[in-house]
């Protein structure tokens, strides 16, 4: 009461609940066993009995970027001089700070992972740290046998995902003075607390890796962390092989972006390696089908595509709605959401005389911002300067392009399936309709068919 003291120990402790602060205690014990000799006040680790748990979970260089990030922080929240090992209070803040700690926090603690002096370094250094980073992602995951499906490398050919995502991840920093990180010109830029911080606070993605390796590499808590929305389970007709155009990495990036309940599972609806070039197959396949991604590669190896936030329907009308986006796997990793400036956020058509035939996405009629014709294999990517309805840049490599490979993933649960009942095909053309009725046709068959049980 009166006479108790607060220590820093105690301070950082208490963001723990009881039976994780147990965990996080037991890890520092069996760390620090190799000096069960010492005091308890005194006990600490090495960096060789961190990378002897570690194992090979982790990349060596991420470990030691671990153990240096925790040697330099004590409970004043100040960069500290170098040591040989960790203390207990060290450990304890670290991992306060990377799993339950503020952007600030976290910040302190990226800072003295990447420079020993603890001032302001390089955007270099931080892209290297980054890079360092989603590595270890991938690294961890397929070690766990955590990818859920996903193949941990990209497709023969293709771009590294790793460079790709890093890039992507420090281009949404803001560098003193406003510029950002788009470019070789801004590698020499310097980079404070200040800009990591709000770095952090922009790149979710970050503070999720981070959490994810200590989750992942330590084994500690590990039942906090939402592995199932991070890295939706993959499923595929077993009996057919299938190399998808994604790695694990940007199925990361996408799902991240998807409504929350889409995150769990993705379904393969349509491949053209497996179901052929057709856009009548296309059609069969993803209708009806709930929220899906749509993606392809193009002739010169660029990766792109879009989220349907609703199921796709054939007919005349632009549908969907502001959940939409358009998204670019290669040559970089980017997610380009709904402007406000018009409702085109998604069109399926086949048939019709008069207006286009195909699939697409953002844009208008003959300018969409992605556009799969009915001719299957061929498309187009128009934005001068940006596509009015989702703000992307040209997505392929050449405005007019063909594609080989074309995938469609249903996200999420599938939706339930409506009651058997005798349809007409009135009921599902609308079109066809209205023009019996402008001729002065009724529906005839309208007052004989029997109506569905409620429910």
């Amino acid at each position: 009461m009166g006479n108790s003291k607060s220590h820093p120990e105690q301070e950082f402790s208490s963001r723990f609940l009881p039976g994780e602060q147990a965990e996080v205690n037991r890890l520092f014990d069996a760390l620090s066993s190799e000096n069960l000799g010492s005091s308890t006040s005194h006990r600490s680790f090495s960096l060789q009995a961190l990378k002897g748990h570690v194992g090979d979970a982790l990349p060596p260089e991420m470990v030691t970027r671990l153990f240096e990030g925790m040697q330099r922080v004590d409970g004043s929240r100040k960069a500290k001089g170098p040591s040989e090992h960790i203390s207990q209070k060290q450990f304890t803040v670290s991992m306060s700070h990377l799993l339950k700690g503020t952007a600030e926090e976290k910040s302190l603690v990226i800072l003295n992972m990447i420079s020993a002096s603890g001032g302001p370094v390089k955007a270099r250094d931080v892209y290297k740290f980054t890079e360092d980073l989603v590595g270890s992602v991938v690294h961890v995951l397929n070690y766990r046998r955590e990818l859920r499906g996903w193949s941990q490398k990209p497709p023969p050919g293709s771009l590294s995902r790793v460079q790709l995502l890093a890039a992507q991840l420090c281009s949404e920093m803001k560098l003193q003075g406003g510029g950002k990180l788009l470019g070789p010109q801004w590698l020499d830029c310097d980079c404070d607390e200040a800009v990591l911080e709000d770095w952090v606070f922009r790149a979710h993605h970050v503070a999720t890796f981070l959490s994810l390796i200590i989750h992942q590499g330590f084994l500690l808590l590990c039942s906090t962390l939402e592995l199932a929305t991070l890295v939706p389970e993959r499923q595929v007709d077993p009996q057919r092989e299938f190399a998808s155009l994604l790695d694990v990495l940007s199925v990361i990036y996408i799902n991240s972006h998807l409504p929350q309940e889409r995150r769990l599972r993705w379904r393969l609806l349509f491949a053209t390696e497996l179901h052929g070039n057709s856009f009548a197959q296309l059609c069969g396949r993803i209708t009806h089908k709930g929220p899906c991604l749509v993606l392809l590669e193009d002739c010169d190896g660029h990766v792109f595509g879009g989220f349907a936030s609703c199921s796709w329907e054939v007919k005349p009308q632009f549908q969907g709605d502001n959940r939409c986006f358009l998204f670019s796997v290669s040559p970089s990793m980017a997610v380009y959401t709904c402007t406000g400036y018009n409702d085109h956020y998604m069109y399926l058509n086949q048939g019709r005389q008069t207006i286009p035939n195909g699939l697409g996405m953002g844009g208008q009629h003959s300018y969409f911002g992605l556009w799969i014709d009915v001719d299957f294999g061929k498309g187009h990517s128009k934005a001068k300067p940006t596509c009015t309805t989702y703000g992307s840049p040209q997505l392929s490599a050449q405005e007019d392009f063909q594609f080989q490979k074309l995938e469609v993933w249903a996200v999420g649960d599938a939706p339930k399936a409506e009651p058997a009942r005798n349809r007409s095909i009135l009921d599902v053309d609308p079109e066809a309709r209205a023009l019996l009725k402008v001729s002065g046709r009724g529906c005839h068959s309208e007052g004989f068919r029997e109506v569905p049980d409620e429910q």
